[in-house]
């Protein structure tokens, strides 16, 4: 990976359509009454069954878990959840004592659990809700039964090679980039990424890329900014639970300069920033862009069952 980022001119060449993170959508469903607890948004699905608490992506709402949530609701009880400023669910006002809003969800999350007396549920997240669920591992792993995390990881991507100043460096210039663009630039950023990154299917990227347009640009800057510059990679050994990382692996995307990569490199890669954690393993599922769960619903859902059926019930 390091000779991908030697530069800082390409770096940001290949970060710039990673900047915004979309959701794209799925079938429509019932939607279940939504409460809040701190600067969460939850939903809740199914009446019986082991606890699984869905955690979406940058700019993403519970439409994307869609899919995820039907499957689940019959044998589980499943928290599907919101961050602050993303699906039409405003951004709290700022508190600079309670950190960014990345760490006010971490906050959140472990309210929601002790609150509403959830047992050792599974966090399953996708992208920042993947980093969100790896952190709260590393900090609260005796509150869990295992983690999924779909696409996100412990340190973002590449930031790996850098020093932490450098990270910091990083975040802020992407910060303000994010934080500075127009509506009509936001949107376009959406369907270009959506286009090339989030999905294959170009009509469903188009579709849906409108939803996006429900989350606010301030909240979307503060948490890529606070993704970019963190490295939980070292809490990671306290994390003692069972950990699967899925990496999605889609050859095209990796077949060029400056990002010529196999399939198993990729995977060990993932796996190498997991090296921490006690129990992780790392699953690829390909043909496939970040949102696993749209591009491969079946191979996806697959691989989920598994791992709760490997965790079983609470311990």
């Amino acid at each position: 990976m390091i000779k991908y980022f030697r530069s800082t001119r390409r770096f940001f060449r290949w970060m710039v359509p990673v900047l915004l993170l979309m959701a794209v959508g799925a079938p429509a469903m019932a939607q279940a009454a939504a409460s809040s607890v701190g600067t969460l948004t939850v939903e809740r699905h199914g009446t019986q069954g082991p606890a699984v608490i869905l955690i979406p992506g940058l700019e993403s709402g519970p439409w994307v878990w869609q899919r995820t949530i039907a499957n689940l609701r019959k044998n589980h009880v499943v928290y599907a959840v919101t961050l602050a400023g993303f699906d039409g669910v405003p951004a709290p006002a700022p508190e600079p004592k309670a950190g960014t809003l990345l760490d006010r969800a971490d906050a959140a999350l472990l309210m929601l659990i002790e609150q509403r007396h959830i047992d050792k549920p599974v966090l399953v997240g996708h992208s920042i809700g993947a980093t969100l669920a790896l952190r709260f591992a590393g900090e609260h792993a005796n509150l869990l039964s295992g983690v999924v995390a779909v696409d996100g990881l412990p340190i973002y991507p590449g930031m790996d090679k850098v020093s932490a100043a450098q990270r910091q460096a990083i975040a802020a210039q992407v910060k303000a980039k994010l934080a500075a663009m127009t509506p009509a630039q936001f949107k376009a950023a959406a369907l270009s990424y959506m286009q090339h990154i989030g999905v294959i299917d170009p009509e469903l990227a188009a579709r849906e890329a409108p939803l996006v347009a429900r989350s606010e640009a301030t909240a979307t800057a503060d948490y890529m900014a606070a993704d970019m510059a963190a490295d939980y990679r070292a809490a990671l050994k306290h994390a003692n639970v069972p950990i699967l990382e899925i990496s999605p692996y889609y050859a095209p995307d990796f077949s060029a300069p400056p990002m010529v990569m196999s399939e198993a490199q990729k995977t060990a890669y993932y796996q190498s920033l997991l090296a921490n954690a006690p129990d992780a393993k790392v699953v690829s599922i390909s043909p496939s862009r970040h949102f696993v769960m749209l591009d491969q619903p079946v191979k996806f859902q697959q691989v989920l069952d598994g791992f709760l059926a490997r965790v079983g019930t609470p311990r």
